[in-house]
């Protein structure tokens, strides 16, 4: 089923490549990021405003450790971020000596572990890999993969998601969901190679439905837990990219999306490319938790 929900433009703020939201429920605060822009994007709901923090550095994930401090996913690794002061400090290098590399997706699991994604700063073939993080300690996943996305975990902790956006297949793998490590070998959830559009960031819902933006499709989708596309909900722009359920209850959805790769006619024929988008959309959300780092 195919139905369109007004959007709005939660700022004026454009974007190459918006990806990566995330929402802190304590301040009441999305972040997101521009990739390639190398810039951190904070919107204080309570202040109705958005702020802009520059890292110097491509990064596209963040994720909460306490009230003070962030884990930030870069082209380097992780990094600890004082919230007051924005200071970036490495705590685990990941592929920093990789010049052709960057981060790109990532979730944290309902046990606290992290699943992140790197690849090529081009889409270089089979350049990414998907790696696990719990406690100090940093594990590949797998390895080839060429664009990674889609990472995200059913509530109970005990499946996995993700997608590889090049080959356009959804992937699901049994976990351990005390430690968030896989225990059996990924297979197809679904398979959108020839259809419209690539398969981006998805977030999974209280019910364990998967919503997936697809990049180039203007469509954010829902999958059930048997894999079967359910619905799909048209947005204003082109290259949706990523999802994030928003709000103290999360009751709403926010929407990334890119501009990247667009010529000046498409810009213009697109106003709303590379915009951060609130979409009318209730949905029985679910906040991420908070990342154990030791």
């Amino acid at each position: 089923m195919t139905t369109e929900k007004d959007a709005s433009a939660l700022s004026d703020v454009v974007c190459e490549l918006g990806e990566g939201p995330n929402y802190d429920p304590i301040s009441d605060t999305l972040f997101w990021f521009d990739i390639v822009g190398k810039k951190l994007l904070a919107h204080s709901f309570e202040r109705n405003a958005t702020t802009t923090h520059d890292l110097g550095q491509m990064a596209s994930a963040v994720a909460f450790i306490d009230d003070q401090r962030q884990l930030v996913l870069t082209e380097t690794g992780l990094h600890i971020r004082d919230a007051e002061t924005g200071k970036l400090s490495l705590h685990v290098a990941v592929e920093a000596e990789n010049p052709v590399t960057r981060s790109n997706d990532a979730r944290v699991h309902p046990c606290g572990a992290f699943w992140f994604g790197t690849m090529g700063k081009k889409a270089e073939k089979a350049a990414g890999s998907i790696y696990w993080y719990f406690k100090g300690e940093t594990r590949l996943l797998y390895p080839g993969i060429t664009i990674p996305n889609s990472i995200c975990f059913s509530p109970d902790g005990a499946t996995a998601y993700y997608a590889d956006t090049r080959e356009n297949l959804l992937f699901r793998v049994n976990c351990d969901p005390e430690t968030g490590l896989p225990t059996g070998d990924p297979a197809v959830f679904f398979d959108q190679s020839g259809g419209e559009g690539g398969l981006d960031g998805s977030v999974m819902d209280t019910d364990g439905v998967l919503w997936n933006a697809r990049w180039g499709g203007a469509s954010i989708d829902a999958y059930s837990p048997d894999g079967k596309r359910i619905r799909s909900v048209a947005v204003p722009t082109l290259q949706p990219s990523c999802p994030a359920f928003i709000g103290r209850d999360a009751s709403r959805m926010a929407v990334t999306s890119a501009w990247s790769g667009m010529d000046e006619d498409a810009r213009a024929a697109d106003p709303l490319a590379g915009k951060t988008l609130i979409l009318d959309l209730p949905v029985k959300g679910r906040l991420g938790p908070r990342i154990l780092i030791g």
